[in-house]
């Protein structure tokens, strides 16, 4: 997918890659410490070093090993990630879970709201889609679900009401599956709630899972979106 790259303004952390230095490129949803679900999904898609890796956030919390996971992460030259709200929370001092190390606390104090690459956007909640890319604030990106803003999973949902034209990879909303339309791709299915955890391939559009950490969802059932997608 080929287009202008998106331009924010100055009070957003805006990482931007370069998609030719990559052969392929995977965005992988909410981990929220499970390292051996992100192991088992990597094993999965057997990445080259060569291929871009892109996490939305929440990389922490909830999960049982959330410094493997930062580390697997940090480790490697060809993975990044945006901010999760739930590193925000751990930043902020909302949370004392999971303790954090000094340097781990350094990585996610330098993690940008949001990450481009061709004409794509990640972010961990997403866009407000009444308002310009370049009027976005760092908190939207982190936080939105619905639209107005404070709705949470009362919806409607900002990627229902979104028609590009850059595509947003985004988590935070919990999806039964993954909601893949040709300008929203929404891959937070749980993995630490007994759904799964997903990657999308931006190329050809291949979706990979894994089953997630618990036999069932442990989750209340009006906080696991179902919207209509191509891959409902």
């Amino acid at each position: 997918m080929q287009g202008s790259p998106p331009t924010f303004g100055s009070t957003v952390d805006h990482l931007r890659l370069d998609a030719d230095d990559y052969e392929d490129c995977y965005v992988v949803g909410d981990v929220h410490g499970c390292i051996d679900r992100l192991e088992a999904l990597i094993g999965r898609l057997d990445p080259a070093p060569t291929d871009l890796l892109v996490f939305v956030g929440d990389l922490v919390r909830k999960g049982p090993d959330s410094a493997a996971v930062l580390e697997w992460v940090r480790d490697r030259p060809n993975a990044y990630s945006v901010l999760g709200n739930n590193e925000a929370k751990v930043l902020d001092g909302a949370t004392t879970q999971p303790p954090i190390s000094a340097s781990d606390r350094s990585y996610l104090r330098d993690l940008p709201d949001v990450i481009t690459f061709d004409d794509a956007i990640v972010a961990h909640g997403g866009i407000d889609p009444r308002t310009p890319l370049d009027e976005q604030d760092a908190g939207t990106l982190t936080e939105i679900r619905s639209v107005p803003a404070g709705a949470g999973y009362d919806g409607p949902f900002w990627f229902e009401q979104y028609d590009g034209p850059h595509r947003v990879y985004f988590g935070h909303t919990v999806l039964e599956a993954p909601y893949v339309t040709e300008h929203a791709v929404g891959l937070d299915t749980g993995c630490v709630y007994g759904g799964r955890l997903t990657a999308y391939r931006h190329g050809d559009g291949e979706v990979t899972s894994v089953d997630g950490r618990f036999e069932e969802w442990n989750r209340p059932a009006d906080q696991i979106v179902s919207p209509s997608s191509e891959h409902a």
